[in-house]
């Protein structure tokens, strides 16, 4: 025979002030565990969601980033006559010869020198993201050094203003426009015309060739072909894997760091919620003495104060996670460690972290209120009774 959850539950509610205390420890334990993990699944999602399912990145082998690539212009060109680059509608090759380099700005809040990407894209090159969008002012001209910038650069760096000019490569450039990524990485980037870019740094090659896939279902083939051509010594993904390999090195010290963080934490939050138990179980003790004396078994005992305890994490999580949410309202900026360039991202809650952070609440809550549900089921009746 099983005690009903109504009387547990009620147990709860007796002792609201210890009860908050101790959830409260826990939510605050979740509420950390929760945001770390947030914080990596929002630069996993950033930089996943930059690259598109059809489009293709091709870099030399062995680099890990665009920024250590280089194709040289006869590469390009076996590139871009692929036979499975697709045709946009008025009979343009929809690939792109881009160069992609880092420079220093700074940043509004600190005044910081910060890392940022330029890349030189071409008309095919715009068309390959249609995630982007222009939201103030005019795309800049080719042949002229006029740049755009991402919404996350306009608002995070000193000089990105629209009209305002920034020097770099001994060149100034006038901003023209600001663009939208869709909360993409081409948020934290610069844009301007590929052989103007070219000129300025004084570069002969590319760092990337981008193309799209007329048949996405021949990406195995036509990366066979590019790697196994003797005359290259290339690279080839699908544009989503790319960016997302860019995001494994600091989402995954991120997740360490933060969920070790958690676990110490955690200790804490177990220890208050063993000496809730404890206290439930003393001040309790002739109650659980008319319990065995009415039937119930000694794992109804221990079975009823796991259960107070699982509810006790339960609310705990619940509360963390309510918490944790409001973190989606904030983006951040930080230098990821694959391109040691500044990217902005946001805290992303996905019903995976609720299941975790959720179990962590439960598993701390299993936890606290083990031993003193055992001390409590081996209580003998005539020593509980005798108590009261």
């Amino acid at each position: 025979m099983a005690i009903p959850l109504g009387y547990i539950a009620r147990n709860l509610l007796a002792r609201r002030l210890t009860t908050a205390l101790t959830a409260g420890g826990m939510a605050l334990v979740v509420y950390v565990f929760a945001s770390v993990l947030m914080l990596a699944a929002g630069l996993r999602q950033t930089l996943v969601s930059t690259g598109q399912d059809d489009n293709v990145v091709v870099i030399r082998r062995g680099s890990q980033t665009e920024v250590q690539s280089g194709i040289d212009r006869s590469q390009a060109g076996i590139i871009e006559s692929l036979p499975d680059i697709a045709v946009a509608a008025d009979g343009r090759r929809l690939v792109s010869r881009e160069p992609v380099v880092l420079i220093s700005l700074p940043k509004r809040s600190t005044g910081k020198p910060a890392n940022v990407v330029i890349r030189g894209v071409t008309a095919a090159g715009l068309d390959l993201r249609p995630q982007v969008r222009l939201v103030e002012g005019r795309m800049f001209r080719p042949g002229t050094s006029e740049v755009i910038v991402g919404r996350s650069i306009a608002t995070g760096f000193s000089g990105t203003d629209l009209d305002e000019t920034l020097r770099f490569a001994s060149r100034d450039w006038t901003i023209f426009g600001v663009f939208d990524a869709g909360h993409t990485g081409f948020d934290s980037e610069i844009w301007g015309d590929a052989e103007q870019m070219l000129q300025a740094f004084r570069r002969t090659g590319f760092s990337s060739v981008i193309f799209k896939l007329a048949d996405p279902g021949r990406f195995d083939a036509v990366k066979a072909t590019l790697e196994n051509d003797p005359r290259l010594t290339l690279e080839v993904k699908r544009e989503r894997q790319f960016y997302a390999d860019q995001s494994q090195a600091l989402a995954k010290f991120i997740s360490t760091l933060g969920t070790g963080i958690s676990i110490i934490f955690s200790i804490g939050a177990v220890i208050g919620a063993a000496i809730t138990m404890y206290a439930s179980v003393a001040s309790r003790t002739s109650e659980i003495g008319t319990l065995r004396a009415l039937g119930f078994s000694r794992g109804a005992i221990l079975m009823a104060f796991l259960v107070e305890a699982l509810l006790l994490g339960l609310i705990g999580g619940i509360a963390g996670l309510v918490g944790a949410s409001t973190m989606q309202a904030l983006t951040i900026s930080t230098t990821n460690f694959q391109t040691f360039a500044e990217i902005a991202f946001s805290f992303t809650l996905t019903p995976g972290i609720v299941g975790a952070s959720l179990a962590f609440a439960l598993a701390m809550g299993f936890i606290g209120g083990f031993l003193p549900a055992m001390r409590a089921a081996r209580m003998k009746i005539v020593d509980a009774l005798r108590a009261a």
